[in-house]
């Protein structure tokens, strides 16, 4: 699953070092570089208990360019008071000093235990380190450096042709619990030599984080520090991308391929999960209350434990389907698990014992039915074990 030969894009550098942040023995410390100024996107948690990177990071982005990424895994600065705040500056102060760039050129994204300050004794004194070896770590290591409870790196590239031009868009992401989005979710961190407009950036990322990391859930929690970072800095030189153009269909296109492949990873890698599931309704009056009811179903703890337990309990569905505030018609509902109908028009056709085989493969297909309209959303997640119990109650320690 973890693909080594992912590109770093034409402009790029990276370097990563270790800060022992929350325990010693693994890089926790990753810098990415653009050696010119990139445009910038950014989509960020809509959790009311935003981290201090991300409340900086969303002013810093409003003026859509940047420089540089820096990523600590380990520790989410997070309620952390006006020393999470300061630490952020101070971080970004002293890699603007050794980069030779404004402050406000660099982003700062934090990962880890919520209500703990930046242990900033072991961090500040690895800050050169970082800075004097950029271009000496890979993506793989960028990928495995922000990594929290995740079981593996999570790292994707495209090629993307642009007229005569070939450009390149690589992308890291972590993220294995606290995930149910509502803008991104987790960290990921998308870097481009393609040259696009700021607003075209902002509008592709827009569209395609709603497609893919919008779209998946594995516990029903949204974090505090949930963002998505597009850096594209133009030296591939092929013609500026501007919206509405076949061009940024192309680029639109390989962004959205590349978060869905990300997206997939973190859903597989669900704390404890052993089976993917996708939701998929349909015959919905919208694409809205279609998602808004497979989303219900996706983060329902009674259906999840179901399908880790191999019991076709389709009454689960249907009861979260009812609390979406979905208005619906239940007697014309019909749900099948992979090509197993449990119900039709509201009522059990007495296949649950097929069913339940079915339900031993480690992908698992829900659909619904709703008979209602022409609309669909799919929701991607995984079911809940006792693992996933285990591992949550001994994050801290």
């Amino acid at each position: 699953m973890i693909n080594k030969d992912v590109v770093i894009p034409k402009g790029f550098l990276i370097s990563v070092a270790e800060g022992a942040i929350k325990k010693p023995g693994r890089k926790d410390m990753t810098l990415i570089y653009s050696t010119v100024q990139a445009q910038a996107a950014g989509v960020f948690t809509k959790n009311t208990v935003k981290a201090a990177p991300v409340i900086i990071d969303m002013e810093r982005m409003q003026k859509g360019f940047g420089r540089a990424l820096f990523i600590n895994s380990g520790n989410a600065n997070a309620c952390t008071g006006k020393k999470g705040m300061n630490d952020v500056l101070k971080i970004s102060a002293k890699l603007a000093k050794l980069l030779k760039i404004p402050a406000t050129d660099i982003f700062i994204c934090s990962t880890g235990v919520i209500g703990t300050p930046l242990p900033m004794d072991r961090i500040t004194p690895k800050i050169p380190e970082l800075a004097q070896n950029l271009g000496k770590s890979a993506m793989l290591d960028a990928a495995s450096a922000i990594m929290t409870t995740d079981t593996f790196p999570k790292l994707f590239s495209t090629e993307l042709k642009l007229g005569k031009t070939c450009a390149a868009l690589s992308a890291i992401a972590k993220g294995s619990g606290m995930i149910s989005p509502s803008m991104a979710t987790m960290l990921s961190f998308a870097i481009t030599d393609a040259a696009i407009t700021t607003e075209a950036l902002k509008e592709a990322l827009s569209v395609s984080v709603n497609e893919t990391f919008n779209s998946i859930t594995v516990d029903g929690q949204m974090s505090t520090n949930d963002t998505v970072i597009v850096l594209a800095n133009g030296i591939a030189g092929n013609k500026t991308i501007e919206s509405g153009t076949k061009e940024f269909k192309k680029f639109q296109n390989a962004l959205t391929e590349t978060f869905s492949q990300l997206s997939d990873m973190i859903v597989r890698d669900g704390e404890g999960a052993t089976k993917f599931i996708t939701v998929e309704v349909m015959g919905a009056p919208t694409t809205e209350a279609a998602k808004a009811i497979a989303k219900e179903i996706a983060n329902s703890a009674l259906v999840k434990t179901a399908i880790y337990g191999q019991d076709a309990n389709w009454g689960r569905i249907m009861a979260a389907m009812g609390a979406s505030d979905v208005q619906f018609e239940p007697y014309g509902v019909d749900i099948s698990f992979n090509n197993v109908k449990v119900v039709r028009k509201g009522l059990s056709t007495d296949n649950d014992s097929a069913a339940s085989a079915v339900l031993k493969e480690k992908e698992i297909l829900i659909t619904v039915n709703l008979s209602m309209g022409k609309s669909t959303a799919k929701i991607r997640t995984c079911d809940l074990t006792e693992e996933y119990i285990k591992i949550n109650a001994e994050y801290r320690t």
